[in-house]
């Protein structure tokens, strides 16, 4: 389904942690009728305690809290949680729950990978943030560089619904009948500012292409300048098919990658795909200051995302993720801008003579990561055509 744009929205760039978690505290502090959070992971670190501890005192007061995670992000959540928020009176539940041994096949890898929070049907947060302290991470990896975004206006209807149906969702598949009553807050759909957004999720029945469709639309248009900023890129034909596409029209793209990552095998993977960016004209930099886990993307100053989709087939086709969609030149700006600065701070750009320079064994690993990773995609059962950058540039 195309994005339905909403005017008169009020959007503020979040950046990281230190700029998330004191909005989302004091936002739940705030509630007066009901919470919906939801979480890929919930750590048991000094940031996780601080947001559970204020979901007990909303509770407390007669708050409706509803606190869904996944069950393999969250796979803590049951003993590091559960307990101390089921006194509180938190409502909570996990989406697929992990039982046995973590498999690869498709069912197991379709996660709740989204970060959206929903407080009073009145104000929300979206993006790539975690409940998880910045600094959660190997001491070279501090601290996590991420986007989210406060959100208040009309959108917040589609927000609310979104984790309204999520959560009706998970409590009959867990059998949870006394969850199904939750009452509903009225979204607050009056302007509250100037700026046009949407939120966009993927799922596996309406809306398996939303966010795909969305980011290949922005490509096909774009006439000046493509940044994206993403943890874990590993596109499919389409994606590439349009980058390139873009990148023939005389399009300045710009790709900031992670330079440091929790997840070698992917990004060794993601490296055979350089050679044939760089000779398409296509700016690759890898920011190796700290960890990046940034999902978000600025087309010709105007049209912006921040949301928990990466470009890779597990995000784009399995898992369950929302991402807000921005038309407006301020935000897009300030996040363009903030993209900028971060490359400056702590990015490296790659070039095509460095590349060439990497011994045999070096390019053999790439290769073997990159194989690795198509088995695991075809054992997982995704089926759009995957594009090999052994091939030539594709055409339209």
């Amino acid at each position: 389904m195309a994005a339905e744009f909403l005017p008169g929205n009020r959007l503020t760039l979040l950046n990281s942690g230190n700029d998330y978690f004191p909005a989302l505290l004091a936002a739940i502090d705030a509630a007066e009728i009901e919470i919906y959070l939801e979480s890929y992971i919930f750590a048991d670190d000094e940031i996780g305690h601080e947001v559970a501890n204020a979901l007990c005192r909303a509770a407390e007061r007669g708050i409706q809290v509803n606190v869904t995670v996944d069950g393999f992000g969250a796979r803590n959540f049951k003993a590091d949680f559960l307990p101390r928020l089921t006194a509180a009176g938190v409502r909570s539940m996990f989406y697929r729950p992990e039982i046995s041994r973590f498999h690869l096949r498709r069912h197991r890898l379709r996660r709740l990978h989204r970060k959206l929070v929903v407080i009073d049907a009145r104000i929300a947060f979206v993006g790539g943030i975690n409940i998880i302290d910045d600094n959660n991470a190997p001491v070279d990896m501090r601290p996590h560089y991420d986007y989210a975004v406060r959100v208040e206006g009309p959108v917040l209807r589609q927000m609310h619904h979104a984790v309204r149906r999520m959560w009706e969702t998970v409590s009959w598949v867990n059998f949870k009948r006394r969850f199904r009553l939750a009452p509903v807050a009225a979204p607050v759909c009056a302007a509250a500012g100037t700026q046009h957004a949407a939120l966009l999720i993927r799922d596996n029945i309406r809306h398996r292409n939303d966010i795909l469709h969305a980011y290949l639309e922005a490509i096909d248009s774009a006439k000046h300048d493509i940044l994206i900023a993403n943890a874990y890129f590993l596109p499919g034909f389409r994606f590439g098919r349009a980058l390139y596409a873009a990148a023939r029209r005389g399009v300045r793209i710009t790709v900031l990658l992670q330079g440091k990552s929790d997840h070698p095998l992917f990004r060794y993977a993601t490296q055979t795909l350089y050679a044939t960016a760089l000779r398409a004209g296509i700016r690759i930099f890898e920011y190796e200051k700290s960890f990046m886990h940034a999902k978000v993307a600025v087309i010709d100053g105007q049209w912006a995302t921040v949301g928990s989709s990466n470009i890779d087939p597990f995000s784009l086709l399995l898992a369950k993720e929302a991402n807000l969609v921005v038309r407006d030149p301020a935000f897009a700006g300030d996040l363009e801008n903030s993209l900028r600065q971060a490359m400056a701070d702590g990015g490296r750009e790659l070039l095509a003579d460095e590349l060439s320079r990497q011994p045999l064994h070096s390019r053999l690993l790439r290769w073997l990561a990159y194989g690795l990773v198509r088995a695991m995609v075809g054992i997982a059962g995704y089926s759009e055509r995957h594009w090999n950058p052994s091939e030539t540039t594709p055409e339209e």
